[in-house]
């Protein structure tokens, strides 16, 4: 099976790389292929233009860089997104390949008078999200409730896609990147593992 793995950092020598690269020893180690986007390296341009706006209002044709992502996610049975969090979120290059690839006509249907169809059942997502602060902070203001609701369900759920896994990796530059990049390629390893038993049953 093939996996996308979309990274969003501007450093190569990242912990953020770095955990997508361990999502991919282990897609290889389980005899499976994965392609990585890399977001900053790639140029990838997160402003919504007036060209996406046209997308979403009229379904015209997107812009050839939105077409040649999704085509990157309709060639994947899986999609994985490695992130550091800013501000409690994702940072603006990955927030504006999703706000400009997710466009209505591809990964929703909707319409003034129909409700929403989701187009991306068949999808399976994984979030690795990177962060310095520790559990405590993010349980002690909401902040990973609120991540949750906004990326989870605001956005893959919305669109159909299945959140298999949506990891907090926390405390990152306090000792922990060993384990957390543990976490990733075990991830990469037994990302596939439930729909090759149901293949075989």
């Amino acid at each position: 099976m093939h996996a996308l793995i979309v990274v969003a950092h501007h450093d190569p020598q990242s912990l953020t790389h770095s955990l997508a690269a361990h999502v991919a020893t282990g897609l290889a180690a389980a005899g499976h292929t994965y392609e990585i986007a890399d977001l900053a390296a790639e140029g990838f341009d997160p402003r919504y233009s007036a060209a996406d706006h046209l997308v979403h209002r009229t379904r015209a044709t997107a812009p050839a860089d939105v077409l040649a992502e999704q085509a990157r996610i309709d060639r994947a049975d899986a999609l994985v997104l490695a992130f550091p969090i800013y501000w409690w979120s994702m940072p603006a290059l990955l927030k504006g390949w999703v706000d400009r690839v997710f466009v209505n006509g591809w990964a929703i249907d909707y319409g003034p008078d129909t409700p929403v169809v989701k187009k991306l059942r068949h999808l399976q997502v994984h979030l690795l999200a990177l962060g310095a602060a520790d559990e405590s902070a993010f349980e002690r203001h909401g902040y990973a409730k609120a991540m949750g609701t906004q990326i989870d369900y605001g956005i893959f759920d919305y669109c159909g896609a299945h959140v298999v896994t949506s990891e907090l990796l926390l405390e990152s530059e306090s000792g922990t990147a060993l384990a957390h990049l543990n976490t990733a390629e075990n991830l990469g390893r037994r990302l596939f593992a439930q729909s090759e038993v149901l293949e075989k049953a």
